[in-house]
């Protein structure tokens, strides 16, 4: 009886040693397979974060060396250009106090001045939503001449038309060699106001003195898509010249 005992011991220690083995080995591959898809999902949440950028970026080479009208759609993507009488010029609001405009996007009004802030630099031609500076910056460089392109979330969207606003960004900073083609591509998100009319997404804005009677207007025009053609038009008609404070960066 002694011996069967000791056997009947012997055999439940073998099952019990059994079964732990098969359960660390299966901790083991449970362990493996969720290293695996934590690798897989940082592999799939970072290649989708490289993607866009990289696709911009090969899209954007396409057009190295063409002139600005040959870059993006064709000028019949925009609408007729519109304008309306303005105010705010010389109107400055301490920096940081909120000023309603009721264009989407504003072309003219009350804005902040500030060295360095309002206007913005030259120098930046093209803004995302986490670099772009605030509206009230935005208009002081209206104030001063500037053509400003908006684009909103479908563009932003769309790494096609994000690679055509860089190369019209880049186009016109290495054109530009005595700050004449005063330029920002920024984008108009929820929080700026209403959004643009239907079927456009992108928006070219400008702020101008009549020289007959000094009158002064907002310049807008809204395309379904980016038109360096369109722009190029823009920006002939009205030229930097025409601002309320032209020659000032």
């Amino acid at each position: 009886m002694a011996k069967s005992s000791k056997s009947e011991k012997s055999d439940r220690r073998k099952v019990i040693e059994d079964i732990r083995r098969q359960q660390k080995s299966a901790e083991r591959r449970q362990g493996t397979v969720i290293v695996g898809v934590c690798v897989l999902v940082a592999v799939v949440i970072i290649g989708a974060a490289a993607w866009n950028p990289i696709t911009t970026a090969v899209q954007k080479a396409r057009y190295s060396g063409k002139d600005l009208a040959d870059i993006g759609a064709a000028a019949s993507t925009c609408q007729k250009v519109t304008e309306k009488k303005a105010t705010g010029s010389g109107e400055h609001v301490p920096t940081g106090q909120d000023v309603k405009y009721t264009d989407s996007p504003p072309a003219f009004g009350a804005h902040w001045n500030e060295a360095g802030v309002a206007p913005a630099p030259i120098t930046d031609r093209y803004y995302t939503a986490s670099s772009r500076p605030e509206l009230e910056s935005l208009v002081h460089n209206s104030e001063h001449g500037y053509t400003i392109l908006w684009y909103d979330q479908t563009v932003a969207d769309n790494s096609s038309e994000i690679a055509a606003i860089k190369a019209i960004a880049a186009t016109l900073d290495s054109n530009d060699t005595n700050q004449r083609l005063k330029f920002k591509a920024v984008p108009w998100t929820k929080k700026d106001g209403k959004a643009f009319p239907g079927g456009q997404h992108i928006a070219f804005t400008h702020w101008r003195v009549d020289p007959k009677d000094q009158e002064q207007y907002g310049v807008f025009q809204y395309c379904s898509e980016v038109s360096g053609a369109a722009l190029k038009s823009f920006m002939d008609k009205y030229p930097f010249t025409d601002a309320p404070e032209p020659y000032v960066p």
